[in-house]
């Protein structure tokens, strides 16, 4: 993880609630669905849940090589992604207590193969571990496309009551 990222481009409201560098980091490194939210068509809101993978300042997942994603990344690269950590529901307090990370990037469709072949190998290793990928690469590497979101600027923040613990 060579690459800093600015943990906060504008002050949370609840600034005693903003997780730690670390914390966040560690929620982009180990979070299992990413929702990447990206201007889509007429003007609305297009997110979407993805399995991602994150390296040094950049956050990668895989798609088709056509579609409303990539559409709306080719028409505006700027984009924010949503990882909750945590989301346990208390009901008999109103309140859940959460931790998640909110990032900002310019996302980008990776054209390099070998780029493309790592993060192929790195989604394996996180969400299929022990299956070699080898052979699915091969035969579906040009019809995956992989989109890189390079990270600008990103906040943690979790529940008041997780803080207070």
């Amino acid at each position: 993880m060579t690459k800093e990222i600015v943990m906060s481009h504008r002050e949370m409201r609840r600034s005693h609630q903003e997780l730690t560098s670390d914390d966040t980091l560690e929620i982009l490194k180990t979070g299992k669905v990413a929702v990447v939210a990206v201007s889509g068509d007429n003007g609305y809101p297009y997110a979407v849940p993805v399995n991602y993978v994150y390296d040094s300042g950049n956050i990668y997942f895989h798609s088709a090589p056509q579609g409303h994603k990539i559409d709306a990344i080719a028409r505006n690269s700027k984009c924010s992604v949503c990882i909750v950590d945590k989301d346990g529901i208390i009901p008999a307090e109103f309140t859940s207590y959460f931790r998640s990370v909110i990032a900002f990037g310019i996302a980008e469709v990776v054209s390099d193969t070998g780029i493309k072949i790592e993060v192929i190998k790195r989604l394996c290793e996180k969400y299929c571990p022990g299956f070699d990928p080898a052979e699915e690469i091969y035969k579906s590497l040009s019809r995956v496309a992989i989109i890189r979101i390079r990270i600008e600027h990103a906040t943690g923040k979790q529940a008041i009551e997780l803080t207070r613990q």
